[in-house]
């Protein structure tokens, strides 16, 4: 059991990055034995192909042009990567809050509001995106002095 359990993680590790808490909520269903799938688990992780360090690398990679800093923390927490993971990665990632937000809204309107409405709708874009407020309302602000 413990080798098709090891190759079906392998399987799901080939496709992409996963946190040890994703991978062992994908493969309890097919395992009766919990500490045996500890056992994968840890095997995995010392041959380094269970990386808390990849996934966090990845998951920042994939969703930077996208999301804002906040999005981004609260998706690597939901995949069980450690707050100290996280912790060391979010200084870069606020560093670049600004650039992407502007990215971001750039695509999404490209022109400034016109109204307090459409002002208000492009905040909650952006901050549905996960950017912060002091960075919405600089990248709006900026848009008006333009």
């Amino acid at each position: 059991m413990a080798d098709s359990l090891r190759e079906r993680a392998l399987k799901l590790l080939a496709r992409r990055e996963h946190s040890r808490r994703e991978l062992a909520r994908k493969l309890a269903p097919r395992c009766e034995d919990p500490d045996e799938l500890a056992r994968v688990l840890d095997e995995l992780q010392a041959r380094g192909w269970l990386s808390e360090r990849r996934v966090v690398e990845q998951l920042v990679h994939t969703r930077r042009s996208r999301f804002g800093a906040r999005r981004i923390e609260r998706e690597l927490l939901e995949k069980g990567v450690s707050e100290d993971a996280v912790a060391g990665v979010l200084p870069d990632l606020k560093a670049g809050d600004l650039a992407a937000a502007r990215a971001v809204w750039r695509k999404k309107f490209g022109r400034q509001p016109r109204t307090a409405a459409e002002r208000a709708r492009q905040a909650r874009f952006l901050q549905g995106r996960g950017f912060a407020l002091d960075v919405i309302m600089k990248v709006l602000k900026s848009r008006d002095e333009e």
